[in-house]
């Protein structure tokens, strides 16, 4: 069993991840209702993996025999003023999530809860990927433009990254 301690830290990691789902949920709508449809389903796809991600420490805290708290989660943004907008806040949030994620890493050392440790490692590789992404997706906007035609082609970009990614 874990020590209440680290309960109490991966319970808040859940509602880290689950802040995170909601919050790419309203990205998406707002992609979709500015006709950012590529976007739009790029970000409903990372909502459904963000959401995977909490599942993921619910199991471990199930499988541990400890104690799971799921507890209210805070309404996300919901308006935003442009697609470079929408990027360049997920690509802050992810780094967010990575600090919190190096956090109970950090936590875990210290307190050597190896098992914990090496779980979490996962998350380290994911938050490394997540980071990458989102970096590429606001250089693209960025590169391409975020007006017009440049706009139409950073969402057929994005898009096929989400189509890409389900394969």
């Amino acid at each position: 069993m874990l020590s209440k301690e680290v309960v109490k830290l991966l319970n808040s990691q859940i509602e880290k991840e689950m802040f995170s789902a909601n919050l790419y949920l309203s990205m998406s709508s707002w992609c979709y209702e500015n006709s950012f449809d590529g976007s739009g389903l790029f970000l409903f796809d990372h909502a459904e993996e963000e959401s995977d991600h909490a599942k993921r420490i619910i199991t471990y805290l199930n499988e541990t025999d400890s104690h799971v708290e799921l507890v209210k989660i805070d309404a996300p943004e919901s308006k935003f003023t442009s697609l470079l907008d929408i990027f360049e806040k997920t690509y802050a949030h992810e780094k967010t999530i990575t600090l919190s994620i190096n956090e109970l890493v950090d936590h875990m050392l210290e307190h050597k809860d190896y098992p914990t440790f090496n779980f979490l490692q996962w998350y380290v590789k994911e938050q490394h990927e997540e980071e990458a992404l989102f970096r590429g997706i606001v250089d693209k906007v960025r590169l391409i433009g975020d007006n017009g035609n440049g706009l139409y082609l950073a969402d057929q970009y994005i898009k096929n990254l989400a189509l890409s990614r389900k394969k």
